[in-house]
Parts: structure tokens; C-alpha cells; sequence
């Protein structure tokens, strides 16, 4: 088998969609949207001058290795800390994958 990422991006609510269409844009397949609270205090929290919302979306997508990159760069650059999705990208090595048709 290939060798295999999943990628973690953590977003503000509401803009899960859109990053999705940008991961698929940049060569995944698809993914799964968790919907997730942040731990900040209160209802919204300033950190460094970024307001940082509690509600959260959590991408999660397993793709081969060779196409990390380039999807994990699509999301930075069009989602970013720097825009309204407040989008953090990471990624982890999967050991095993079964099911998975790339």
C-alpha cells in the first residue's frame, strides 16, 4: 500500500464546505466535516488580536502522501489564519489504512 496522510484542518464553523472544495480543487477525494467546540473562555476570545469563535469544523482527510502537499497549501493559502475561516492545517502519518480506494 501507499503511504498514507490524514490531514486535520480546524476552522471556524461555517466554513467546512468551502475548504473541502478547495482540498478536492488540489487533489483529494473527499473527506469527513466534524462539527467541535473550541476551549477558549467564554463566547469569544481575543488571542494576539485574532477573535477566536468556540465553534469549530474539523476536516479530516486520508490521502496518499504525494498529494499532502499540494492539498494542505490549497487550504493555507485560501483559508488561512489570515481570512475569516481562521482555517490551522496539520498532518499525521497513517500506519494502517483498510477501505480506502485511491
Amino acid at each position: 500500500m501507499n503511504k498514507v496522510e490524514l490531514i486535520l484542518t480546524i476552522c471556524n464553523r461555517g466554513f467546512a464546505d468551502a475548504i473541502m472544495e478547495t482540498a478536492k480543487q488540489n487533489g483529494a477525494r473527499g473527506g469527513t466535516i466534524l462539527h467541535a467546540r473550541g476551549s477558549a473562555m467564554g463566547e469569544v476570545s481575543k488571542f494576539f488580536g485574532i477573535t477566536i469563535l468556540p465553534e469549530k469544523d474539523i476536516l479530516m482527510i486520508v490521502t496518499k502522501a504525494e498529494t499532502k502537499v499540494a492539498i494542505m497549501k490549497g487550504i493555507v493559502e485560501a483559508h488561512g489564519v489570515k481570512t475569516p475561516a481562521h482555517g490551522l492545517c496539520l498532518s499525521i502519518p497513517v500506519e494502517d489504512a483498510i477501505g480506502f480506494n485511491f
